[in-house]
């Protein structure tokens, strides 16, 4: 089999002869594998992405497209996200797909191009940050309502702390401004702001520091790129006191802006912000002693009515009324209990009567003076014949006097006694219709 590449001048006895597909395949996988680097770095741009388990994408520049192909095990080694669009350095070999007669690039290694990189690694940065909460408006910390005193962290030449400065003043001369001067670019930038926040978390309170700026004029994206290190990020998200950042220009937005308790778009904005104007506090002033004198005259008023209608009530109007109203119902009270005094006192005499009358029916000196007696025997009433002993001495009690006997003989034995129904007995009365015991 004759090569393509030979001498298109001479003359090939084969020309004639037609060849098959696989072998006209072949000729080409040959003259790639012959003539071109085992591998190669190629830079494009990513085109047409199909990330299922295989990545099947082309990279293209303005004059070109090519196919490429990275199987899943190279693919799962990519550390960063990949799009359409993506400019990328892509390692890899070339190959000839005979199934689709198609030339293609088999990456094994993908590498963001130059900007693309850093922005990348911001994009994953600020991903992991939102995942740990570094932006919850529940970590904002609220802006003291009138500051004593400012930190102001950003460079000493820095054209943003006049900014900063010339609008305080104009605002609040009384609120006092701080400098905390450190690098805002370069190298050494990040680790100052960042050891600059930490201090002040520490010590900011007890130097009666009640909130602090952190802020610097516009720039490129490299001059802006300290404030979008993890290490700004981490003190602005551990300060202890609110913070204000105003980095940039209004469009630039940086990671320190998005974890600081609130982002203005300048720094002329971040002081109008924080520090209260003079003028609007005083038409404030004005306003609440406005609303404090209506509300007192609304409750003198309020309590004058009541003093009026107070003054109008009889019991001040006409006191002597009430006094005598009072006496006259003591007079009449008096007359009620003179008149019903008499009348109650004989009611009461009338009742003693009636049962000192009753007493003196049931009296037993009574009852004797009316023909009865009782005898004793040994100091004990007598009730029956048979407690009444031969020789036993007898006292019959009558109601001018006593006899004394003595028992002669025996006893006659008591005849039987029938049982007698018992009746219900009814109650004698005496001469006032009250019970008595005796007739």
């Amino acid at each position: 089999m004759s090569s393509l590449y030979s001498d298109r001048n001479e003359p090939d006895e084969s020309a004639d002869r037609p060849w098959s597909v696989g072998e006209l395949a072949g000729q080409i996988k040959a003259a790639l594998t012959d003539n071109l680097p085992r591998r190669v770095r190629v830079v494009g741009e990513v085109s047409n992405l199909s990330d299922r388990n295989h990545w099947f994408f082309s990279l293209k520049d303005q004059d070109a497209s090519i196919r490429s192909v990275m199987f899943a095990s190279a693919a799962r080694k990519v550390g960063f996200p990949v799009r359409d669009g993506l400019e990328v350095v892509a390692t890899g070999r070339i190959d000839f797909y005979d199934a689709q007669g198609s030339v293609q690039l088999y990456v094994d290694k993908l590498e963001p191009v130059g900007e693309g990189a850093r922005e990348l690694a911001l994009r994953a940065m600020i991903q992991e940050l939102r995942g740990l909460g570094y932006f919850d408006l529940e970590h904002k910390k609220p802006l003291p309502a009138v500051p004593r005193k400012i930190a102001v962290v950003t460079s000493r030449s820095a054209a943003a702390l006049q900014d900063v400065i010339n609008t305080a003043q104009q605002r609040w001369a009384g609120c006092e401004l701080v400098l905390v001067d450190v690098r805002v670019q370069g190298d050494e930038a990040a680790p100052q702001i960042a050891a600059a926040l930490e201090d002040l978390s520490q010590n900011g309170t007890k130097q009666g520091i009640d909130a602090i700026i952190l802020t610097r004029g516009g720039g490129s994206i490299e001059d802006l790129w300290a404030f979008n290190e993890r290490i700004v990020a981490d003190a602005v998200y551990d300060c202890s006191l609110p913070i204000i950042a105003a980095i940039g220009h209004e469009t630039d937005t940086t990671v320190a802006e998005l974890v600081a308790d609130l982002r203005c778009a300048t720094p002329t904005q971040a002081a109008m912000t924080l520090v209260p104007d003079r003028a609007v506090l005083e038409q404030q002033v004005d306003q609440l002693a406005r609303r404090m004198s209506l509300a007192l005259q609304r409750r003198a008023e309020v309590a004058r009515h009541r003093l009026d209608a107070a003054a109008r009530h009889p019991l001040f109007s006409q006191p002597q009324r009430f006094v005598d109203d009072a006496r006259q119902r003591v007079d009449r009270l008096g007359e009620q209990l003179a008149a019903s005094l008499p009348r109650r006192v004989g009611d009461e005499r009338k009742r003693l009567d009636a049962m000192a009358r009753t007493l003196d029916a049931v009296s037993p000196t009574n009852v004797l003076k009316r023909g009865y007696s009782y005898t004793l025997v040994g100091g004990k009433l007598l009730r029956n014949a048979d407690d009444a002993a031969a020789g036993s001495e007898l006292t019959t009690v009558l109601a001018d006097g006593k006899v004394v006997s003595t028992v002669n003989g025996e006893t006659p034995a008591p005849k039987p006694r029938k049982p007698r129904t018992p009746r219900k007995a009814k109650p004698l009365k005496g001469e006032d219709g009250e019970p008595t015991l005796f007739a």
